[in-house]
């Protein structure tokens, strides 16, 4: 059996006003496997994410990553989070000074920590933006900076929220093509369904906070009912292949 790298336990989350936004999640992901988290809005997707990072504390519940409990409020540098929102991550004067700041949390200094960052702004595409302010960075330019400041430290599972928003075409793809290419886990949520389904084997799909659906992302974004019934479209990608593949039969002998 394949070892899980995160798990989860029963994890609910309870508001003072009484409302419940997640129900009961147990879900596990294992070393290297990545995983789509689909729903519509306000399903519980960030949400979910920052209570698996420790930033927000689930009123009931366990996590666990490799074996141990997550601490909220604590450093977890086995876990890489990318935030939806770029403005929410990066603060730091440029964005070379911005890559550096977890790197060196882990005890990076000198040469070693300039190298690491160099390598983080190359595998993102980024290198020339190095000395540039952060604010004069544009939106897919932010979310690219925010990716190499996680991936400077190397984490063992990225969670990733919503990482092709505000990508261009040549960015988007450069993306999908450099996650394909890591060994980390990853648990990504997002609303771009076919860059989910070209990375993740499999999906969850999450509605009012709960999960109604777990399984082989082909099997889940393809069931035009379930999609439907929580806000989600079959991805046209998966449509056409289906209209290909009724026009033209294969027969097995």
């Amino acid at each position: 059996m394949t070892m899980s790298l995160l798990h989860t336990t029963d994890l609910t989350l309870t508001r003072a006003t009484g409302e419940r936004v997640l129900h009961d999640i147990s879900l596990r992901i294992a070393q290297g496997e990545r995983v789509g988290l689909i729903g519509p809005n306000g399903a519980g997707k960030t949400t979910l994410m920052l209570c698996l990072t420790g930033v927000i504390r689930a009123s009931a519940g366990a996590v666990q990553m490799d074996g141990k409990p997550v601490t909220p409020g604590g450093f977890h540098p086995d876990m890489g989070f990318v935030f939806q929102q770029a403005e929410d991550q990066l603060f730091s004067p440029t964005v070379a000074e911005d890559v550096a700041f977890g790197a060196r949390n882990l005890g990076l200094s000198g040469a070693v920590l300039d190298r690491a960052v160099a390598t983080a702004l190359d595998r993102v595409g980024i290198t020339g933006l190095a000395d540039r302010p952060v604010h004069h960075l544009s939106g897919g330019e932010k979310r690219l900076a925010c990716l190499a400041g996680v991936l400077v430290m190397d984490p063992r599972l990225l969670l990733l929220d919503e990482p092709s928003a505000a990508l261009d075409l040549r960015n988007r793809r450069r993306l999908i093509d450099l996650l394909r290419g890591m060994d980390q886990a990853m648990l990504i949520a997002s609303h771009d369904l076919e860059l989910v389904l070209e990375l993740c084997p499999r999906v969850i799909l999450i509605d009012a906070g709960r999960i109604v659906a777990d399984g082989a992302a082909r099997s889940v974004l393809g069931d035009a009912a379930l999609m439907a019934r929580h806000g989600q479209e079959v991805p046209h990608s998966l449509i056409y292949h289906a209209r290909v593949d009724h026009a033209h039969p294969r027969h097995i002998v």
